[in-house]
């Protein structure tokens, strides 16, 4: 038996790379909406806050994860950008796949050490 559905829910429901991409850029970009604004309101009211208050604002679990959270979809939605950017507009093949490379291992690597960092704040304190 043959189901056909509508285009538009085939489309929504593709398993293709093209509509998961752009599926995880639309969702990431909505998980950082509500995340942005608990940054920018934690940044305004820590504004004139020194580094030990810092260290221990970070060092509560609700902001930890918040943190660590925001900053993985920010740099996981970084990623997706900056990779549809350099496949629409590089055109050798070789400067694409070279700059896919050091796109993903610096924004992975500082991924990374970002989490790391939140992770030792979190336990020392």
């Amino acid at each position: 038996m043959n189901i056909k559905l509508p285009n538009p829910i085939r489309i929504l429901i593709s398993s293709s790379e093209p509509v998961h991409h752009w599926w995880a850029q639309r969702l990431t970009a909505v998980a950082l909406i509500p995340l942005s604004l608990w940054f920018i309101y934690s940044l305004t009211t820590m504004y004139i806050a020194n580094y030990e208050t810092v260290i221990l604002w970070l060092s509560n679990l609700k902001n930890s994860l918040l943190m660590l959270l925001f900053i993985l979809t920010l740099y996981y939605h970084a990623a997706l950008g900056l990779q549809v950017v350099i496949e629409d507009y590089v055109e050798s093949v070789w400067q694409r796949k070279a700059l896919l490379l050091i796109i993903k291992i610096t924004l992975s690597s500082a991924a990374l050490s970002t989490a790391i960092a939140i992770f030792f704040i979190y336990m020392d304190y």
